[in-house]
């Protein structure tokens, strides 16, 4: 068995695409995982599974979500191992430890093309900063991600991902980290 982490893209914010936690775990034990945690409101899921290919679990997660909640959303799946490389590649971890909160990291289902990435780089003016590895989008906001012109141009130059803060991505870390 191997542990997975999805991340639920767009869920329980501001209103729309409601998904209790509750129902996302009682619908991932029928599919058959193991093991299946929540953390937070806002769609990040742990559970434990036969070793497969996370682009097949992304699609099979998206199209029961539909069914059986009627919710459509973009799903984001890394196995435990990817996720704790992840954390171990981050950039800024001088700025993860001293402001966790202002630090996020974008997954993504394909890796990030680097030309795309540099010109949104070449776009921002101020202090936030970012760099993509494979996957995987590390952006700081020092000033916050609300009041962010970083933000929307990532959201405009490049593909569909789904952020979480470097809180959460720890929290999951250490949930990943306690399974067998």
């Amino acid at each position: 068995m191997t542990t997975y982490i999805a991340l639920l893209r767009g869920i329980n914010v501001g209103g729309n695409n409601m998904v209790a936690m509750a129902d996302l775990r009682a619908l991932l034990t029928r599919l058959g995982f193991a093991e299946v945690k929540t953390v937070l409101q806002s769609g990040n899921v742990v559970f434990r599974a036969r070793a497969q290919p996370t682009a097949k679990l992304e699609t099979q997660l998206e199209r029961e979500l539909a069914k059986a909640l009627g919710v459509t959303c973009e799903i984001h799946v890394r196995t435990a191992d990817e996720w704790q490389a992840m954390v171990k590649a981050n950039p800024y971890a001088t700025q993860a430890t001293s402001d966790p909160a202002h630090v996020h990291v974008t997954c993504f289902k394909t890796p990030l093309d680097k030309a795309k990435v540099k010109t949104v780089q070449g776009e921002i003016a101020g202090r936030e900063v970012l760099t993509a590895d494979g996957r995987h989008l590390y952006m700081v906001f020092p000033d916050g991600m609300g009041t962010s012109k970083a933000a929307p141009l990532v959201a405009k130059r490049l593909p569909g991902g789904t952020a979480r803060n470097w809180n959460t991505v720890l929290k999951l870390a250490s949930l990943v980290r306690s399974q067998p």
